[in-house]
């Protein structure tokens, strides 16, 4: 297993401690965040690991920001992502479970680090489940593709 780290200013010692987890476990990283305490744009860090997830250089991606939502919103631009921002185990499930999420985030001013080592092991021992949900992925890959949705729900 490949994981792309990506963090913010506010989450750099929540990084740290999630590589040296992730890195015993024997996943091997790609960090693409700061590694400073200096004021950093975590849009910067977003697209980094959405582009190495969507260009398949990586298995997945982990983001962190202060709240996890800014630095989803920026991952969730780059075509074929499907990042989720969780702050419970049970939620970051279900996202690779029904929508096959391939990139969790958090907060760090949110929650803990044994929260976010819960949540990302839930996370990368989830698996899609494809059937009923893939109808909803494809709806949510036509409105990528083409900025609609020609479902008959709309």
């Amino acid at each position: 297993m490949h994981i792309a780290i990506g963090n913010d200013h506010v989450a750099l010692e929540m990084k740290k401690e999630i590589c040296a987890w992730l890195k015993e476990k024997g996943i091997e990283i790609t960090d693409v965040g700061t590694n400073s305490s200096e004021r950093f744009n975590y849009p910067v860090s977003g697209y980094k690991v959405a582009k190495l997830v969507a260009d398949k250089k990586v298995d997945a991606g982990v983001l962190i920001c202060g709240t996890g939502v800014g630095i989803s919103l920026a991952a969730n631009k780059v075509r074929g992502i499907r990042a989720c921002v969780c702050s419970d185990p049970y939620t970051a499930r279900l996202s690779k479970q029904h929508n096959n999420t391939n990139i969790i985030a958090f907060g760090a001013r949110v929650i803990g680090i044994e929260t976010a080592k819960m949540i990302i092991e839930e996370w990368l021992n989830a698996e899609y489940e494809g059937g009923r949900h893939q109808a909803r992925i494809d709806m949510i890959h036509e409105i990528e593709e083409t900025q609609h949705l020609s479902a008959a729900e709309v």
